[in-house]
């Protein structure tokens, strides 16, 4: 247990220490070695290398360097990842075997290792974090710790002023005033409807009753979706105290979060940090010395995509089959077990203790005028760049792609980015410059949901990811009300009929009268949102339905049942490198002769395409 005089003792004293991790000119002979230990480097061996560090500076007897483990860094696409501080230069792709060459080159003789350096989307070797385009337009709120401490430390967090908002409301602010300040920052809830974050919390604080929960959302189900758990993974106590505080606010006294089971390292995390929150006596009776009681509990979910929604949720916390319930009433009134109940997700508890230290007015000041603050997204797909990001609201969509994301893989052209996840919708090239905030997206058929961004080239189809996302959806619906159970499997059928040359142009009119009534009769919103990625891509690319419908034809070759690959006779050269290259021999034709695509054997794969100098092959 400590004392609130101790703890802060702890950050003064600490922050001294860890000054070098954030202040490039730092005044220390000793250097920190960052390796970041976020899911996606963790599967690339970087627990391997963190253990591989840690031997040779003991073999070699250096006592002036700590090997540190840190959360997700963001720029996954070139994990693992190491940084050296307080000089900040970044090594990208670092196996175990190189530690040795780093510690002797980097560390012992003062040099660097030229050929770890990350190499940027120009082409251009740079050797600090700072200096990649992939961070010089973000802004990093909810990150803010994600990459700089170890999240299973509760001492750097407090140096990095952890529990300093804690601390400030309970001592200075009442109930309202926190709320108030919540409210006039604009912070509308990241989980995917924008809710205002403040209005819910006053909302839950005016509801009757003695008993009140605050439960974190951290069931992060869409595909390609990870920012909730690099947040857990890379700095858990913001959620913790986020939590506190939102008690105090709304007068409650105990906590649930609901994680997925599948994120075993924000689990173990999370854990962790309860446990140090309580040993520390920031979590259960008299916090702070303040006559304020809070604790938490974790809750494993099993990963239906479902219990993402908030009633639903709270059904699987009191131990039963998650199915939303019908609302209103709503949580804030009557939530677990019945009592008043304050949802938020992951990002947006991670936005609260910046917002009480810093102000509304510092808040407010990011982003547009009715989206505030910053997103994270988990940028993915068709872009070099695959990572986390998070850019002020309001920056545009091919910022995020071309500028942080690096653009296009082998100088493809842009198609569209689904945001959203099965919940939201797709963008197409024409809206680049769409800005992305709540309302903008919503304009043009989207939303933001929890911040997956799915970036699609010009190979991709568009019926074939309409296809993917309902195939996802009816795996994962409830079943609880007819629309969303029966209606969204009768649109994957068409969907399939349509990629197996089999469809019909009337097809076109079904699908936007299933989701039409789909959208109107569904129980919850994500029944409700369900066909949004078949409506957005039915807005934006009408004629590649009409192809599959009527033509029976899909220009990408993905729909492999109509895919014709031909070889154009004109362009041919009899040079026989697709010949050669073809893996099912489907492609006949001897020394300089015209070369002739054996429809029976081919098998659609595309390599004969990609292997062709003279561009004569294609469907």
């Amino acid at each position: 247990m400590k004392s609130l005089k101790e703890i802060h003792k702890i950050r003064e004293e600490k922050r001294k220490e860890l000054d070098l991790r954030v202040n490039t000119k730092a005044d220390t002979r000793e250097k920190h070695i960052l390796v970041c230990h976020g899911t996606g480097c963790t599967s690339s061996k970087s627990p391997e290398i963190l253990k591989r560090f840690r031997e040779i500076l003991e073999e070699k007897g250096i006592d002036n360097v700590r090997v540190i483990q840190t959360g997700c860094l963001g720029l996954c696409a070139k994990g693992p990842i190491v940084i050296i501080r307080p000089e900040d230069t970044f090594y990208a792709m670092v196996t175990p075997e190189d530690c040795e060459e780093i510690i002797d080159t980097h560390i012992v003789k003062g040099g660097k290792v030229e050929r770890l350096l990350c190499r940027d989307i120009d082409g251009k070797m740079v050797d600090r974090l700072d200096d990649l385009n992939f961070y010089k337009k973000q802004k990093r709120i909810a990150l803010k710790n994600c990459g700089v401490i170890n999240p299973e430390n509760i001492d750097e967090y407090i140096a990095f002023d952890g529990y300093l908002a804690l601390e400030k409301v309970l001592s200075d602010m009442t109930p309202e005033e926190v709320i108030e300040t919540v409210k006039n920052s604009g912070l509308r809830g990241r989980g995917g409807a924008g809710f205002p974050t403040g209005k819910k919390w006053e909302l839950t604080r005016a509801s009757e009753g003695k008993q009140k929960y605050v439960v974190c959302n951290a069931d992060e189900g869409d595909p390609g979706a990870f920012m909730d758990r690099s947040i857990l993974e890379g700095d858990p106590h913001s959620v913790l105290e986020a939590m506190a505080i939102a008690a105090y606010a709304i007068g409650a006294d105990k906590g649930y979060i609901y994680v997925r089971a599948e994120y075993p390292i924000a689990v173990q995390r999370l854990q962790i940090a309860i446990d140090q929150a309580r040993d520390y006596a920031i979590l259960g009776k008299n916090i702070f010395g303040k006559n304020f009681n809070f604790d938490i509990e974790i809750r494993l979910g099993a990963g239906a995509f479902v219990c993402g929604e908030e009633t639903a949720l709270l059904e699987s916390i009191e131990g039963r089959r998650g199915q939303p319930r019908v609302k209103p009433p709503y949580p804030a009134v009557a939530g677990l077990w019945g009592k008043p109940t304050l949802i938020n997700n992951v990002e947006t508890y991670a936005n609260i203790a910046q917002i009480i230290l810093k102000g509304a007015d510092w808040y407010s000041s990011i982003g547009t005028a009715n989206s505030k603050g910053t997103k994270v997204f988990a940028l993915g797909g068709n872009v070099n760049n695959i990572g986390l990001v998070e850019v002020p609201m309001g920056t545009t969509l091919r910022e995020i792609v071309y500028d942080i994301g690096g653009g296009i893989p082998n100088g493809r052209d842009f198609k569209a980015a689904q945001t959203g996840g099965p919940s939201g919708g797709c963008i197409p090239k024409e809206h680049l410059d769409t800005p992305i905030d709540y309302e903008s997206l919503k304009a043009i058929g989207s939303m933001m949901g929890s911040g997956g961004l799915i970036v699609m080239d010009d190979t991709k189809c568009m019926v074939c990811l309409a296809k993917f996302y309902l195939e996802f959806t009816v795996s994962e619906s409830c079943g609880k009300c007819t629309p969303c159970r029966i209606g969204t499997k009768r649109m994957l059928e068409i969907l399939e009929r349509l990629c197996n040359g089999e469809g019909e142009e009337f097809d076109i009119y079904r699908l936007e009268k299933l989701a039409a009534n789909i959208q109107k009769a569904s129980l919850c919103g994500l029944g409700q949102s369900a066909p949004n990625p078949v409506v957005s891509t039915l807005k934006y690319f009408r004629e590649e339905f009409r192809q599959h419908a009527i033509q029976k034809e899909c220009k990408t070759l993905e729909c492999k049942a109509m895919a014709k690959i031909t070889i154009d006779p004109e362009k041919c050269k009899g040079c026989g490198l697709c010949q050669k290259h073809c893996p099912v021999n489907a492609i006949d034709g001897a020394g300089r002769d015209k070369r002739i695509i054996n429809q029976e054997k081919c098998i659609k794969c595309g390599t004969c395409i990609a292997s062709c100098p003279f561009h004569a092959i294609g469907n």
